[in-house]
């Protein structure tokens, strides 16, 4: 994507030491257009716009902050397109266009290419058009592709497509997964979908990254929604912000989230749910059971914090200089598996989930909008409403964990009005790896109460 397109020189001002467009000037920009077509939800007409990556080849010496700046600014609209392009396929299929959910996913693929959802998409998109023998090729492209640059084979999912009904094979419509669909709030749409058809719901609130598409694509993920959805129906979203849901001035506060918690119940037709607190997601379900306590059957809390930086009276997270300390490293870094040694130090020797981790993070999110997203982590604190809490509450937390402090779990414990708290072994952060069963049978006892 290039710059402005300025008419005539006289749109140009300037001093001894700056340039600057003149506020009276008529620019046209392909970016701010772009801007303007996803902002409308026009995707159809956004994607051909994006030609080439922003600015790309521009480069200029001994200046480090515009540099920086073209950087964020590059990766954000790169990651802009990758979730219109998400949003192209789902249509293209929704309404039966094959040709179009091709075309689309064959972009998705070339941008990432290790991206096997999106090879998922261009496979599907030849069966479903009558074409096995591109359809067959195409998986023969992404196992060697996926067994050349990672070892893997390709998952469970894909190889189902390839496989007669009456194979046995992983398939996201055994689990009776419902389309992704969009709730509106606060202007903004939040993408969510639902696993299972039990009758008690369970809200599932997300960590500061997340993707309602990519999930199924982790194997421990999957097998955890499984049995997830063993015992009720399992209600999945993402934060504004992050995944599919929009990211254009989306800042998630405990507020903002408890709105986008609310919507999604309203548009799953649920009228109550056992709500599960994940990491950065536990403030926003904090606040979502306080204020909405009718709605909540019992609220879990995993690995969860009441307060997003240290203060004197808090001394279990991270100060202000390190949090933004390690926000920079994590920006830096995007686009690998960032930090995988903190959030499961258990899979840092597993190639296949070093790559889901750094494609869920190309595909959630981008540096700029993910520096948004956390920055309103670091600004949170819910610690006023602990003691207000009226719901069940039930708090776990691994005592390895090297994401979130133990000491977290325990501060809220002693605050919140009758709240179990359970230590386990170990030190992954992450709800889905590592022993999954006591969170398992923790849910699973919630609905049987339900």
């Amino acid at each position: 994507m290039d710059g402005p397109d300025v008419s005539h020189l006289a749109s140009l001002e300037s001093d001894r030491s700056n340039i600057w467009l003149s506020p009276l000037a008529r620019v046209a920009s392909d970016v701010m257009t772009f801007e303007e077509l996803l902002a409308a939800h026009r995707f159809a007409e956004a994607e051909p716009l994006y030609t080439q990556d922003f600015l790309q080849g521009f480069h200029l010496d001994e200046a480090s902050d515009l540099q920086e700046w073209i950087f964020f600014r590059r990766e954000a609209l790169r990651g802009r397109l990758l979730q219109a392009l998400e949003r192209l396929v789902h249509d293209a299929f929704g309404q039966g266009r094959y040709a179009d959910a091709a075309r689309f996913g064959a972009r998705l693929v070339e941008c990432d290419p290790l991206n096997e959802a999106a090879h998922r998409y261009l496979i599907r998109a030849a069966m479903e058009g009558g074409d096995l023998v591109s359809a067959r090729r195409h998986y023969q492209f992404c196992a060697d592709l996926l067994q050349r640059s990672l070892g893997v084979q390709p998952s469970g999912e894909t190889r189902a497509l390839l496989q007669p009904a009456s194979t046995p094979a992983f398939d996201k419509a055994s689990l009776l997964v419902s389309p992704v669909r969009y709730v509106p709030v606060d202007g903004l749409h939040v993408a969510y979908r639902t696993v299972g058809e039990g009758e008690v719901d369970i809200l599932l609130v997300p960590g500061f990254v997340s993707h309602v598409e990519r999930g199924f694509d982790d194997r421990h993920c999957r097998q955890w929604m499984e049995q997830v959805a063993s015992c009720g129906r399992l209600i999945l979203f993402d934060r504004r912000g992050v995944g599919l849901s929009d990211r254009a001035a989306a800042y998630p506060t405990p507020e903002a989230v408890a709105r986008d918690m609310e919507a999604v119940l309203d548009a799953a037709a649920s009228r109550k749910a056992v709500v599960v607190g994940a990491s950065e997601g536990g403030p926003g379900s904090i606040f979502f059971a306080v204020k909405f306590p009718q709605r909540v059957h019992s609220l879990i809390l995993w690995g969860a914090m009441a307060k997003g930086c240290r203060s004197a009276d808090y001394p279990f997270a991270l100060d202000r200089l390190q949090f933004d300390a390690w926000l920079a490293k994590l920006t830096h870094e995007w686009g690998g598996p960032v930090d995988l040694s903190t959030f499961a130090p258990s899979l840092l020797g597993d190639p296949a989930a070093r790559n889901w981790w750094a494609s869920l993070l190309r595909a959630s999110s981008s540096p700029g909008s993910m520096r948004t997203v956390l920055t309103a982590l670091r600004d949170v604190d819910v610690r006023q409403c602990l003691s207000e809490l009226t719901v069940r509450t039930t708090l776990m937390h691994r005592k390895g964990d090297r994401a979130v402090k133990k000491e977290a779990s325990i501060y809220m414990a002693e605050q919140i009005p009758d709240a179990r708290l359970i230590l386990l072994e170990g030190s992954d952060h992450w709800f889905w790896v590592g022993d999954r069963e006591p969170l398992i049978r923790e849910i699973a006892a919630a609905t049987a109460k339900a």
